[in-house]
């Protein structure tokens, strides 16, 4: 795919008011505000942050990952915000590129069921350099690991290594979301900074300028 074809994608998603206009589950489900799509392609990087969906602040701003989950992202990453938003090191998509709304308790809602089915598929077809998938989430995890993704968010990431060799071609590495809703989990899950975090940083070394 040209750049020219990515820029006319890129203004596609940038158009999409799918949810608010057609919503899969009815009028009912129709998304509350006006949609904002987030999204960063690229045509060089290696490497895809698949997300779950903006928040409140990433919907403002336009900018993915521009919250204290970014910055605990990029502190797993060994990047600084220079080299995250450099396009030519990832590109971030999430599941869903509009901030869902909350929930009834104040929490951010799953991603739209429209976005997925419509956008993903051409999303990665548009970048077929990608090598390395960071699935940051349940949701993104189900899509890109398919059969190899085993049960609940804790057993898809502790299981890793097998993740990361089994899917053909694009190697994907499970992640729990950086929230902070999630201090809990990494705290009764050593592992995930003994053992992973060490390697998705040298993978993250290799795969960017």
């Amino acid at each position: 795919m040209t750049e020219e074809d990515l820029e006319a994608l890129r203004a596609a998603i940038s158009a999409c008011r799918r949810c608010r206009d057609q919503p899969a589950r009815g009028e009912a489900y129709r998304l509350p505000h006006e949609p904002r799509p987030v999204a960063v392609l690229s045509a060089s990087a290696r490497i895809l942050i698949a997300g779950q969906a903006p928040g409140l602040r990433v919907h403002e701003s336009g900018l993915p990952f521009n919250d204290a989950s970014g910055d605990r992202l990029r502190q797993w990453l060994s990047v600084d915000r220079a080299a995250f938003y450099n396009p030519q090191n990832f590109a971030i998509v999430p599941m869903g590129f509009c901030f869902p709304g909350y929930d009834r308790h104040g929490s951010d809602l799953p991603p739209r069921g429209e976005c997925a089915p419509l956008w993903r598929q051409r999303v990665m077809d548009a970048m077929p350099q990608i090598e390395l998938v960071l699935a940051v989430g349940r949701h993104a995890q189900r899509w890109h690991l398919g059969k190899h993704c085993p049960g609940s968010m804790t057993e898809t990431v502790r299981d890793w290594q097998r993740c990361a060799k089994s899917t053909s071609g694009v190697s994907v590495l499970p992640l729990p979301h950086p929230s902070w809703r999630n201090t809990g989990w990494l705290r009764r899950n050593p592992w995930f900074e003994a053992e992973l975090l060490p390697f998705l940083r040298e993978r993250v070394r290799a795969l960017t300028i």
